[in-house]
């Protein structure tokens, strides 16, 4: 990029190219989740909930996104909030909290020297994209795995509802992690060309 011009349709590519790598990030993340916890999670999985689901939770809480927890019986009801990753005693559960900036900046280092960004400019141009794509797998995620049930018992309706805070999700997880971390990765790869 650094000898040329780009043109319009490059830039769009490029912007693609971010995004697209964001959610193969969001989707390795996870996947390394299921791999640092799948035995955790289905202990941790009731017997309604799958346990993907329970698993996005794990990841989202990597991001420092809490899981809401609400409920209600008749017409009283809470809302509290949980981080599942904090509380766990699985071995590989502190190695989870590096798992989303670990594999950010290595896709915003790969995605530098893909561009062949040569300066931070260039560099901030091609890593930071990638929260277009990382902030929709978090945000759908967060929607998909919410986790509801409903009751009536003796004529008293109750009713409880678990998964990642949305905005939070969609905010903290998909937007800053990315924005800092790809970014991180891609100026290290422009620096030390």
């Amino acid at each position: 990029m650094a000898t040329s011009v780009p043109t319009d349709q490059s830039s769009r590519t490029e912007l693609a190219a971010s995004a697209g790598l964001g959610v193969i990030a969001a989707a390795l993340g996870y996947l390394l989740t299921a791999l640092l916890l799948s035995g955790e999670a289905r202990d941790a999985v009731m017997a309604e909930v799958s346990e993907w689901k329970v698993l996005f939770w794990y990841f989202a809480n990597a991001h420092m996104v809490d899981t809401e927890v609400s409920g209600s019986i008749g017409g009283f009801g809470g809302v509290d909030s949980v981080n599942f990753l904090a509380q766990s005693n699985a071995a590989g559960a502190g190695l989870l909290y590096l798992v989303p900036p670990l594999v950010l900046v290595g896709v915003g280092a790969l995605l530098a020297h893909r561009l062949d960004a040569r300066d931070v400019g260039e560099a901030v141009v091609a890593g930071a994209p990638v929260a277009l794509g990382y902030a929709l797998v978090l945000g759908i995620g967060a929607f998909v795995s919410r986790a509801t049930m409903e009751a009536s018992m003796i004529g008293v309706d109750v009713s409880s509802s678990i998964g990642p805070q949305l905005l939070p999700a969609i905010l903290l997880g998909g937007i800053v992690y990315p924005l800092v971390f790809a970014t991180v990765g891609a100026v290290l790869v422009a620096v030390v060309r």
